[in-house]
């Protein structure tokens, strides 16, 4: 639970949320952070991107029947679904993409991702890590290096799921869980949706949860005497932090998705993955350094067209929206949005319709956060089998993700048994994608 505990010798006071399943103390969070001697201002900021929403597509999405599409192949790789021209000359997008071709001068598309794990739970890890899964060592996503290597911001929590952990692999890793996702438990495109991790324990209103805190004041004044350390002391700042989180009017101000106008949400759509691209908006508006979101299932196997059909557009809907939101808003040179899925499809229709596993090639899209507006970067060959231009690696793009961040991707962190590992091994900033 995302609770304010105690050390060994202490009970639980207050539950205060849960996070990820993964035992996530606020108050172990900002006592592993003083620890390793983060006291500096997290003001100070030196990349393009303030701020990351992540879309997590699970299963593989399509690259020819999204972003790449193949009209002049035969039928039996390009598909029976049609394109659509963009606001970018001679660029086309899948025919259900209609809004996001409208925005396409201000996002960048990659059609040449590639990487060699076939198996979704192994490309899921390369993908949120920017490393190969390993049996010795299981790394960290991006969004917990970003919450180890620049904290909260604006009294929320620096990493945050919509609405649960999108993957195994989308936690703290060799961090340890003080550094794991902070998640909602509830898909804000429910109708009662409410935040548990911000709401006060069932029967706890305002003023017993202010009788509660003083309670714990006074048992931690008392172990404090009883055990005479300075350590106890300190912790109590942590507490008090973790109490300000709970009780923040700021905090719940963010997660409160009610606050939008019925315009907003509709132009969003009132599907998950319009309410969840809302709510990530939200946060990284309030503060949050990284939001991760997923939407839909991917792995098309059979009858690809009938799925992309009922999956893209509330995909498309939702993401112009955001995008278009994000600019209006003076946010989106600040934001750097990112959608993602762990591979692409075999680039000929198999027997049932529809298309497997395929890692060699597929699409991505950036936007925002120092990225090139109105690019498409690399490409497929004639039918999307492997990369024709500017091949683009996983660990090249997490390296140039936290270059935006204003994170050096090559900095050693300290694994179990003191051993130094890279955020990313081997990665280069891909200043081609850049503005």
């Amino acid at each position: 639970m995302f609770a304010a505990s105690g050390s060994g010798s202490r009970r639980d006071f207050l539950q205060v949320g849960a996070a990820s399943g993964l035992g996530l103390s606020l108050g172990g969070l900002l006592r592993q952070q003083a620890a390793r001697g983060d006291t500096k201002s997290f003001a100070h900021f030196s990349g393009t991107a303030q701020s990351v929403i992540h879309i997590w597509l699970p299963g593989g999405w399509a690259q020819q029947e999204t972003f790449d599409p193949k009209p002049l192949a035969p039928l039996e790789y390009r598909g029976d679904m049609g394109t659509i021209p963009t606001s970018l000359s001679g660029v086309h997008f899948n025919e259900k993409l209609v809004q996001t071709a409208q925005i396409a001068d201000r996002i960048t598309v990659v059609r040449s991702m590639t990487h060699g794990e076939a198996a979704h739970e192994r490309g899921t890890h390369n993908m949120f890590t920017g490393y190969r899964p390993s049996p010795a060592l299981t790394f960290p996503s991006f969004g917990s290096v970003v919450s180890h290597e620049l904290g909260p911001r604006e009294s929320l929590p620096p990493y945050v799921c919509l609405p649960n952990l999108p993957a195994p692999d989308a936690g703290a890793g060799y961090l340890g869980s003080a550094f794991g996702p902070f998640t909602i438990g509830a898909d804000p495109a429910s109708p009662n949706f409410t935040v548990r991790d911000l709401a006060l324990p069932g029967g706890v209103d305002a003023r017993r949860f202010a009788t509660r805190q003083r309670l714990r004041d006074i048992v931690g004044r008392h172990f404090q005497q009883l055990e005479e350390s300075e350590n106890l002391e300190a912790m109590d700042e942590f507490y008090r932090r973790a109490y300000d989180l709970v009780s923040s009017d700021r905090a719940r101000a963010a997660f409160d998705i009610q606050a939008e106008s019925a315009a907003t949400r509709d132009a969003y759509g009132r599907n998950e993955a319009g309410q969840r691209m809302l709510l990530a908006r939200r946060l990284v508006e309030s503060g949050v350094r990284l939001v991760s979101l997923n939407y839909g299932g991917w792995d098309m196997h059979q009858k690809i067209t009938d799925g992309i059909a009922k999956t893209l557009p509330p995909f498309d809907q939702a993401y112009a929206a955001l995008i278009r939101d994000l600019e209006e808003r003076g946010l989106l040179d600040s934001t750097l949005v990112m959608v993602s899925s762990e591979f692409g499809r075999t680039p000929k229709i198999n027997k049932d319709a529809g298309r497997d596993h395929w890692p060699k090639v597929f699409s991505i899209l950036l936007a925002g956060g120092g990225v090139k507006k109105g690019l498409v970067y690399g490409a497929s060959d004639a039918i999307a089998a492997e990369p024709a231009d500017a091949p683009l690696s996983v660990e090249d793009l997490a390296t140039t993700v936290y270059h935006c961040l204003g994170i050096v991707a090559d900095k050693e962190l300290v694994a179990p048994g003191n051993r130094p590992v890279e955020i990313v091994d081997g990665g280069k900033v891909r200043r081609d994608l850049l503005a």
